[in-house]
């Protein structure tokens, strides 16, 4: 009896602690929400690209008069083609469960790779770049696709060793090994701009995948001192040493390797607070050289002036806080990562095109994203916001 009354209370008092132990009704109410998608994301990347396609006719319609045979609609006519064909890729890539990407993270590198050394070996129309890859029915710029899949590789190995990152093997050494040749590679072409974007996302993810902080000062500096040399250094500075010198003081050759920023400053400084008027750009007609692409943001600010500059900023600045919210809401690591590093992108890109623009850093060539002429940016740029949607499809978490 004395053995029955025991063995009772201990089982009420396994079941008492148990229930202590249960979550709360209102956490079981919670689950992952599949099917859905970030709608205000979504938004923003169409408000970019719609923005971002009326600019350029804008900026682009003198230019592409005078370089196509009187045909105003040459880059308009394009770019619109590629964002149909980019937001067509966006909206099948976020139907993709984004896991998908951890079997193909080594072959998008490896593949990757192989285009830029091919790009160096293949003929190239430009005699001081070797950035773009002809098959004659379409060009395309391995750096683009390049950005992509370290993004996979990186949010693949943090993933796969978030409690070594700590460690200089995975928190360090990794990243080093996977981006030497690439850097090499770009510097060969020469293509600093990207360069320096590829490390600057590369220092993000390793920044928010937990690499110890000694480990990514050391980094840093690698790679500051691998800026310098390409600088400063004779011999490797006869790319960017010049770019160096005249942002220091691009009147000191108005008429050749300073025109352009020179020119870039006249049109922010005419545009002042509300702007010209769209359409009413002065600097348009053949005086800013690549007003189309790199400078894009230049003739924004002279059309809508001070105002139309923020505002575009601003649209910027969400779409990147809405990225780094969907990688908060990730359901794993794999996907943070993802979002993190795609997210990235678009934030550091376009805060170094501003930059350039204004004389704020040296000029690299980098492009305004969503807003520069330009089919693989284009398409690689909304094919990685595809990724991102397909992150907040599969892993938001909401009540029920």
């Amino acid at each position: 009896m004395t053995r029955g009354r025991t063995a009772a209370r201990a089982t009420e008092k396994t079941r008492t602690i148990k229930k202590l132990s249960a979550p709360p009704a209102a956490a079981n109410s919670v689950k992952t929400r599949r099917g859905g998608f970030d709608i205000t994301f979504l938004v923003l990347v169409l408000i970019l690209v719609v923005v971002g396609l009326v600019m350029l006719f804008s900026a682009s319609y003198a230019t592409s008069y005078d370089r196509y045979d009187g045909n105003s609609f040459y880059y308009i006519s394009n770019q619109a083609k590629n964002a149909v064909l980019g937001i067509i890729a966006m909206l099948l890539i976020m139907q993709i469960d984004y896991h998908f990407y951890h079997k193909v993270a080594w072959l998008a590198y490896a593949g990757s790779l192989v285009l830029l050394v091919l790009v160096l070996v293949l003929p190239s129309s430009n005699p001081n770049a070797a950035r773009w890859i002809d098959l004659g029915f379409v060009s395309f710029q391995p750096s683009e696709v390049m950005k992509f899949a370290l993004v996979i590789l990186f949010a693949h190995h943090v993933s796969l060793h978030y409690k070594e990152m700590k460690r200089f093997k995975e928190g360090l050494l990794f990243f080093g090994v996977v981006l030497a040749p690439v850097v090499v590679l770009m510097l060969l072409q020469p293509h600093l701009s990207g360069t320096v974007l590829i490390m600057a996302i590369s220092a993000v993810m390793m920044f928010v995948g937990g690499t110890d902080w000694r480990w990514f000062a050391g980094a840093i500096i690698v790679a500051a001192l691998i800026v310098a040399a390409v600088i400063f250094v004779p011999g490797l500075s006869s790319y960017a040493g010049s770019r160096f010198e005249i942002w220091l003081d691009p009147f000191s050759d108005p008429t050749d390797k300073g025109f352009q920023t020179i020119q870039s400053l006249y049109a922010i400084s005419s545009g002042g607070l509300m702007g010209v008027g769209f359409g009413a750009s002065r600097q348009k007609y053949l005086w800013l050289p690549e007003s189309q692409n790199d400078f894009i943001f230049s003739i924004i600010c002279e059309e809508l002036g001070f105002v139309g500059a923020v505002l575009v900023v601003l649209l910027f600045a969400l779409l990147v806080w809405r990225g780094f919210v969907i990688a908060a809401r990730a359901k794993d690591r794999f996907g943070t990562m993802l979002a993190v590093g795609l997210t990235a992108q678009v934030g550091i890109q376009t805060f170094l095109n501003i930059a350039v623009v204004t004389n704020t850093v040296p000029n690299t060539g980098i492009s305004l994203p969503f807003f520069s002429f330009g089919g693989t940016s284009l398409i690689m740029l909304l094919a990685s916001m595809g990724v991102i949607l397909s992150v907040s499809r599969n892993a938001n978490l909401e009540k029920e």
